[in-house]
């Protein structure tokens, strides 16, 4: 069945549309932190649908507040007043930490960087944007535009002039040799040198920590140096959240909160977890920032009812079971059992990151070369186990990214870590 499926898949769908496994998987249903596939075998989820599968598979409370919601009117569009909308809207301006927030509603991450981004060029009348190297930001053609990643921007048309900054990762690169104080320094450094060449940008984008590239992150702070120097020339500073929102870090609800020291960033952009699968992606902007397009608009699916029905009681299941706390305490454990593991596995060069937002960095032993084989042989035999990771990793990096649900038992990442443990021998 699964074979008759994937021929149809390859009829239909593009070539470039990617697929995990040599023996691509159909996932039917889920529950809690496992799923199930097409023939029964049930396995560990530490993937989450990229992220996006925040709290659990098949939440009680979310599943009913769409069926409720989808039992009175699924979709009216933004013409119209929307409750839930305005609800869900209230809640995340007061959680975001800019004052006097707006909240813009999209369908997906992608989307909501892509207004990010019309609002802070029309706002600073310039279309030129600074980002990271080895970031992400989606799949539009503005997005793609400012994607530091290679293995994710197919072409260099564009209608933004991008200009790549240092910083978005620690351990490679002309300043990984330095501690984290004079890697700060060296990274505002380059910011400057390169404003010193250009006419004055709208933005810098930055993912607190890159998602796609291999969960990479620069030191704390980083980017509240960076806004010191953005904030004096009246640059904004977009905060890209969509792989960071909610709590998955542990340490905070925000990942920028990590570079806080110089205040809130002008945007933020979210999505994947907030709707626990579904469609749900926004922008925060302060008032000024928000209301400045001189034009009409509207969006006629972002803030649908039962999508933001589904936002509302996934939020509040994330607010009452502390599950940023969860995050934390699992996270560190995992983090440190997979860290021992690592010692003993020679290809493994790194076991990096906060909360459940897990990279195992993958080099041939002895080099820092990158080993994509070895991180398909790791996905292939972690999946015979019972157990779904991601990869990742930007340039010349191959990377097992690991995001269960923040739900997660300390019991399920003993026993993913088990798993992935074996799966990384088996190289």
């Amino acid at each position: 069945m699964t074979r008759d499926l994937y021929a149809r898949h390859r009829a239909v769908l593009p070539d470039w549309l990617a697929l995990y496994y040599e023996d691509p998987l159909e996932i039917t249903h889920g529950e809690g932190r496992h799923v199930w596939d097409a023939a029964g075998n049930k396995y560990l989820d530490f993937f989450g649908g990229i992220l996006t599968t925040m709290t659990a598979h098949a939440l009680p409370e979310v599943t009913k507040a769409v069926a409720e919601q989808a039992g009175r009117i699924v979709h009216s569009s933004t013409l119209y007043l929307n409750r839930p909308m305005v609800e869900l809207a209230e809640r995340v301006a007061q959680l975001s930490g800019i004052p006097d927030a707006r909240v813009f509603f999209t369908t997906s991450g992608t989307e909501a960087n892509d207004t990010a981004l019309l609002l802070a060029t029309a706002h600073r009348r310039s279309n030129a944007i600074l980002a990271m190297r080895n970031s992400y930001h989606g799949r539009s053609f503005s997005a793609v535009g400012i994607t530091g990643n290679r293995g994710w921007s197919p072409t260099s048309l564009s209608p933004l002039q991008t200009l790549y900054v240092h910083g978005g990762v620690r351990t490679r690169g002309p300043y990984a040799h330095l501690d984290d104080r004079d890697f700060i320094d060296a990274c505002v450094a380059d910011l400057l040198d390169l404003l010193g060449h250009t006419r004055a940008p709208a933005a810098l984008i930055a993912e607190p920590v890159q998602g796609v590239g291999g969960f990479t992150s620069p030191p704390d702070g980083l980017y509240a140096a960076f806004r010191e120097v953005l904030h004096e020339r009246g640059i904004l500073w977009i905060s890209d959240e969509v792989q960071t929102g909610w709590g998955r870090t542990g340490e905070h609800f925000w990942g920028w909160q990590a570079h806080g020291r110089s205040g809130p960033p002008d945007i933020v952009t979210f999505a994947k977890g907030i709707g626990n699968g579904m469609s749900i992606g926004g922008v925060v902007a302060r008032a000024e920032i928000m209301n400045c397009l001189d034009a009409n608009s509207i969006s006629t699916f972002g803030g649908t009812q039962v999508t933001m029905a589904a936002g509302l009681a996934n939020l509040s299941y994330l607010l009452e079971h502390d599950l940023q706390g969860n995050a934390r305490r699992v996270g560190g454990l995992l983090i440190e059992r997979l860290r021992a593991v690592a010692a003993q596995v020679p290809h493994v060069r790194e076991v990096r990151g906060r909360g459940l937002m897990i990279g195992v960095e993958l080099t041939r032993p002895g080099t820092d070369e990158a080993a994509p084989e070895a991180a398909s042989t790791v996905l292939e035999e972690a999946r015979a186990g019972g157990l779904l990771v991601g990869k990742g990793g930007g340039h010349s990096t191959s990377v097992l990214r690991i995001a269960p649900p923040m739900s997660l038992t300390v019991a399920e990442a003993e026993e993913g870590a088990a798993i992935l443990e074996r799966a990384l021998r088996s190289i």
